[in-house]
């Protein structure tokens, strides 16, 4: 008899992973707000539109059908709508189920951990696999650029390693296992990733201001993108360095992973990484041109709940972090003080009990 599983998401990531749970031979269920616009054949397609792998699924919006005796469930939705998720998904998970967050930042490890007082088990990864983007919803995404290794954490720490062998026999690649879940919510990628680059395009924006194009996120990026990203990296490496209490060795500063050591090596590489061609700056129509696109997840969940966290854990820290505040700053001011994760909300209002947290 074939293992349950369920993804909850039909966007780019969710698509993906439930068509490498279905070629493994899962019983796969993808939970989507839109069933009737899904196929019952998933598929997998290269830069080409040439199919690499496919699978059949089950497509419904009744969180009993797609959770109920589920062994392993992936989260794929913005973390904006983590706790309206984990209100779903979580009475259904029973002992020794398998929740991953993917990716694993955002503050997810909080919104989902009833999973953990009914006996199940959360593991988060680093990052995504690869680059996602769907060519037709609910039935193909394009997967580009698969990394070479993935890496997880899990609570407890002492399931990380079963949850490794599960990813690397999903989606035949090597998982490695990291040492506590801190190590995920400090990754410094999208939410100082993105974040410094829309600052860098849309500092001087005011209401009323219309751009004429629409830039290129990726293959247009400048060498002042890249100078204010390496500072809020900095700055994320100051408040590793200030948690004696964790081994955060795998919080790779960006120019490590980018192998860049100037703001002109990175912005070289990250223009020519073929996996991020083409992806436009989140942006909308307005009379006369255009204008930041606000409602994208870009805006709505890289920064309350991904740059908001790290100016948090550096408060926990005592680290000063000008740049992450000033980009912070600068996004309020559009948003109109904008809800955002909040640690306080979980009962974690001091060193002491940030650490306790993170240390199971």
């Amino acid at each position: 008899m074939s293992v349950k599983a369920a993804v909850v998401g039909g966007g780019n990531v969710g698509t993906q992973f439930a068509v490498h749970l279905a070629a493994k031979g899962y019983e796969t269920y993808v939970y989507t707000s839109k069933p009737h616009l899904f196929s019952h054949r998933l598929s997998i397609v290269d830069e080409k539109g040439i199919e690499k792998l496919h699978g059949e699924v089950v497509a419904t919006s009744d969180p009993r059908e797609a959770f109920e005796g589920a062994k392993l469930i992936f989260i794929t939705v913005p973390a904006f709508m983590a706790e309206e998720t984990a209100k779903k998904v979580c009475p259904f998970v029973i002992c020794g189920t398998k929740v991953g967050l993917v990716p694993g930042t955002g503050g997810m490890e909080f919104a989902f951990s009833e999973t953990l007082r009914r006996g199940g088990i959360l593991f988060g990864l680093q990052r995504v696999p690869s680059v996602a983007r769907l060519k037709e919803y609910g039935k193909t995404v394009c997967a580009s650029g698969y990394r070479e290794k993935l890496y997880l954490a899990s609570i407890p720490s002492a399931e990380c390693r079963a949850c490794c062998d599960l990813m690397t026999q999903i989606f035949d690649m090597p998982c490695g296992s990291l040492p506590n879940y801190l190590a995920v919510t400090m990754t410094p990628s999208n939410p100082i990733l993105h974040t410094s680059r829309l600052y860098s395009l849309f500092h001087e924006y005011q209401k009323g201001t219309v751009y004429a194009h629409i830039p290129l996120f990726y293959e247009e990026w400048d060498d002042a993108s890249s100078d204010l990203l390496f500072s809020c990296d900095s700055e994320v490496q100051k408040i590793c360095a200030a948690f004696s209490e964790f081994d955060l060795s795998d919080v790779r500063s960006l120019r490590l992973h980018y192998e860049s050591e100037t703001p002109q090596h990175l912005t070289a590489k990250i223009t020519s990484i073929a996996s991020f061609r083409g992806l436009e700056t989140p942006m909308c129509s307005a009379e006369g041109g255009y204008i930041p696109d606000f409602s994208s997840r870009y805006f709505t969940a890289d920064f309350p709940y991904g740059l908001s966290i790290l100016q948090q854990i550096a408060l926990f820290a005592d680290v000063k972090t000008p740049c992450l505040d000033k980009i912070y700053e600068w996004y309020a001011s559009l948003a109109n003080d904008p809800v955002h994760f909040s640690y306080e909300k979980y009962g974690v209002c001091s060193r002491e009990e940030f650490v306790k947290f993170y240390s199971r």
